[in-house]
C-alpha cells in the first residue's frame, strides 16, 4: 500500500468540519492526485455527489442519501461510532495546497461501525456518582443516537431519552440554553464553542463544574470550568496545560473515587477542628464559669476575700498536651465513612465552619464547663452539695473529668449526626490514642513528683467513678441531640438538601 500511495498533503480534523482528508499520489493512477476524506457521515454525504457501487461510480440521489442515513441511524443504535469514508481524484496541475476546497464533489465510498464499549467498571461508577448527588452529562462529537445509546446503557439517562445536537444549541438564547441544560445529559456533534456555552451556563446556574477532556480544542472548556480534568494517556500537551488535574489513566472511575478520597479528607478536616474547638470551648467556659459562680461553687478563700481559679495552669496545659496530640491526630485520619458517596455535595459557598457546627461547638463546650465545675462542687465544702474535700482534692477531680471530657468528645465529633457508637471500631489509632492519654492522667494523679508539678493529689475508686461517670454526659448529650436530630428527619435533609455540582464526561 505504501509503495503505491504516497501522502502529499493533509487536511487536519476540525471539530467544527467534522472531517479530515489526505492528499495521495497513486502510481497507478499518473498525473493525478486523490483526495481521500473520513468523517461524520451524514456531514460527509453532503459533501459527495457521486457513489461508488462496486467497480461503478453511479450520481447520489436524495433518496440513496436517505438510506444512508438510516443506515448510520441503525448502527448508532447499536452503540457503533460510525466514520464515513470518501475519495476524489483531481488532475496533478489542479492541485495546489490541502486545504478545506478539496472537501467537495466527492465520491462516497461506504460507512465504518466502530464498537468502542464503556469499560466495565464506568457503569457502577456513574451509580456511584449519582448517589453522590453528582449528575453526569455526555458532551461528545458522536452521532445523537450513538450518544444516547451509550448513555442508557451507563444509565446516565433513561432508555429513549434524546440527544440535544450543537446545531441546536446554536439556536438557543442564553434563557433557553439554562432551560436545557437543567433537563438534558446528553449533547452529540457539539463543537468546542458549545461545550464552552454549557459549561457557562451550569455555572450562571449556580452549579460546580468539572470537565474533562484531551484534545486542544477542549482547551477552552477545561480552562472555563470548575475544575479541568485532562487525560494522561490520551490528552494533548495543551490541554493539559489548561485542566486543573490530570487523570493519569484516562478512567472515569478514578475521578468518582478521587472524589470519595476528597470527600473523606474534608470530613477528617472537620472531625479535626470539631474536637479541638469544641474541647477549647469547654475549658474557656469551665475558667470563664468557675469565676463568675465561684461563690456558689465554694472556689472563694475561707476569709472569703477572692477567688480561686478551677484549675491551675499546668493543668490547663497538661489537657491541651493530651487532647491536642495523639487523639486529635487520630481523629484526623479516620477511615472513609461508608456513607461518604450517598451524600449530597456541599454548596459552593458552604463554609468549613458553619453555623450548624458553631451551636454544636457551644453545647459541648458548656456541658464540659457544667459536668466540670459540678464534680467540683461536689467535692468542695463550701458549694451547693456540700461535700468535704480540701482544693488539692476538688482540682484533681476537676482535672481529671475534664480531661475524660475531651476523651469521650472525640467519638462525639466523628460525626454531626452518625451515633458515635456506628463504626466505634473502625479506627484503631484512635482507641490507641484515648488509652495512653488515660494512662498519662493517671500517672499524673499518682506520681508523687507529678502531683508538686500539677497540684494533683491521689485520687480513690469512687472519685475514679464520679469523674468518668460525669464526663461521659458529654457522650450521652450529644448522643441525644443526634437522635433527635435524625429522628425529626433533620439530618436526612441537611445531608441531601445541596446544590448538585456537575461532573462532565466528555467522550
Amino acid at each position: 500500500m505504501n509503495r503505491r500511495f504516497q501522502r502529499v498533503g493533509e487536511v487536519p480534523f476540525s471539530s467544527d468540519r467534522k472531517l479530515m482528508s489526505t492528499v495521495q499520489t497513486d502510481v497507478d493512477h499518473a498525473k493525478t492526485v486523490a483526495v481521500v476524506s473520513k468523517g461524520a457521515p451524514d456531514v460527509l454525504l453532503t459533501r459527495c455527489t457521486h457513489e461508488r457501487v462496486g467497480d461503478e461510480i453511479v450520481p447520489l440521489s436524495k433518496e440513496r442519501c436517505a438510506e444512508l442515513l438510516v443506515a448510520v441511524e441503525m448502527l448508532a443504535g447499536e452503540a457503533l461510532r460510525t466514520l464515513g469514508m470518501a475519495y476524489r481524484r483531481i488532475a496533478e496541475e489542479h492541485y495546489d495546497e490541502a486545504d478545506e476546497a478539496l472537501e467537495n464533489e466527492l465520491i462516497f465510498v461506504g460507512i465504518v461501525g466502530i464498537i468502542d464499549p464503556p469499560r466495565p467498571e464506568a457503569q457502577e461508577a456513574v451509580a456511584t456518582a449519582q448517589r453522590a448527588g453528582i449528575r453526569v452529562i455526555m458532551i461528545t462529537g458522536d452521532h445523537p443516537v450513538t450518544a444516547a445509546t451509550i448513555a442508557a446503557e451507563l444509565n446516565i439517562v433513561p432508555a429513549g431519552a434524546k440527544a440535544i445536537r450543537g446545531a441546536d444549541l446554536e439556536q438557543m438564547g442564553s434563557d433557553q440554553l439554562l432551560a436545557a441544560v437543567r433537563e438534558h445529559s446528553i449533547y452529540a456533534r457539539v463543537s468546542p464553542e458549545h461545550k464552552l456555552r454549557i459549561i457557562q451556563a451550569l455555572r450562571a446556574d449556580g452549579h460546580v463544574v468539572a470537565m474533562t477532556g484531551d484534545g486542544v480544542n477542549d482547551a477552552p472548556a477545561l480552562k472555563q470550568a470548575d475544575i479541568g480534568v485532562a487525560m494522561g494517556i490520551t490528552g494533548t500537551d495543551v490541554s493539559k496545560e489548561a485542566a486543573d488535574m490530570i487523570l493519569t489513566d484516562d478512567n472515569f472511575a478514578t475521578i468518582v473515587a478521587a472524589v470519595e478520597e476528597g470527600r473523606s479528607i474534608f470530613d477528617n478536616i472537620r472531625k479535626f477542628l470539631r474536637y479541638l474547638i469544641s474541647s477549647n470551648i469547654g475549658e474557656v467556659l469551665t475558667m470563664f464559669l468557675g469565676v463568675v459562680l465561684a461563690g456558689f461553687i465554694g472556689l472563694v478563700s475561707e476569709a472569703g476575700e477572692f477567688f480561686i481559679v478551677p484549675l491551675l495552669a499546668t493543668q490547663i496545659l497538661w489537657i491541651n498536651l493530651l487532647t491536642d496530640a495523639a487523639p486529635a491526630l487520630a481523629v484526623g485520619v479516620d477511615p472513609v465513612d461508608p456513607t461518604v458517596m450517598q451524600r449530597a455535595p456541599r454548596p459552593r459557598h458552604d463554609r468549613v465552619i458553619n453555623r450548624e457546627m458553631w451551636l454544636g461547638f457551644g453545647l459541648t463546650g458548656l456541658v464540659m464547663a457544667v459536668v466540670t465545675l459540678a464534680v467540683m462542687d461536689i467535692a468542695l465544702p463550701g458549694g451547693l452539695a456540700r461535700g468535704n474535700g480540701e482544693m488539692v482534692f476538688a482540682r484533681t477531680l476537676a482535672f481529671t473529668t475534664l480531661v475524660f471530657c475531651q476523651l469521650f468528645n472525640v467519638f462525639n465529633a466523628r460525626s454531626d449526626y452518625t451515633s458515635a457508637f456506628r463504626y466505634l471500631f473502625s479506627n484503631w489509632m484512635l482507641w490507641g490514642a484515648v488509652a495512653l492519654s488515660a494512662v498519662l492522667q493517671v500517672v499524673v494523679v499518682y506520681t508523687p513528683f507529678l502531683n508538686q508539678a500539677f497540684g494533683t493529689t491521689p485520687i480513690g475508686l469512687m472519685d475514679w467513678v464520679l469523674c468518668i461517670g460525669m464526663a461521659s454526659m458529654v457522650l450521652w448529650v450529644d448522643e441525644i441531640k443526634k437522635l433527635i436530630l435524625r429522628s425529626t428527619g433533620y439530618a436526612d435533609r441537611r445531608r441531601q438538601q445541596r446544590f448538585e455540582p456537575q461532573l462532565h464526561a466528555n467522550r
